[in-house]
């Protein structure tokens, strides 16, 4: 499947983000994800709808009920791109904590 848009365009929308935050907790119908906005259903619809498409979220039939749910793989390419910076900020910050260390050892010498 062609994908319309990419996910760093679909997580850049902050209700987009809210939707994501909402189902990692747990599955949700699209009713109760809307029931938290104060936009119609029909526009929370077209937010799950982009989420979906970018495969972020995934979808499963329950009953009558369709639930959405946040789906790891998709969340993936997002997580591979931030980590080289997590890494990067990580070192820094040990860097960091070892100058002071041996700023505080040397003060107190």
């Amino acid at each position: 499947m062609k994908l319309r848009r990419d996910v760093f365009q679909a997580i850049a929308d902050p209700t987009r983000r809210a939707i994501i935050t909402l189902v990692a907790a747990s599955a949700m119908t699209p009713t109760a994800i809307a029931e938290n906005f104060d936009y119609s259903r029909q526009t929370i619809s077209k937010h799950i709808q982009i989420l979906t498409e970018c495969e972020i979220l995934e979808q499963e039939q329950k009953g009558r009920e369709i639930y959405y749910q946040l789906n790891p793989k998709g969340m993936k390419q997002i997580a591979d791109f931030i980590e080289p910076f997590r890494k990067m900020w990580d070192e820094r910050f040990n860097s960091l904590e070892a100058i002071m260390k041996s700023k505080i050892h040397e003060y107190k010498k």
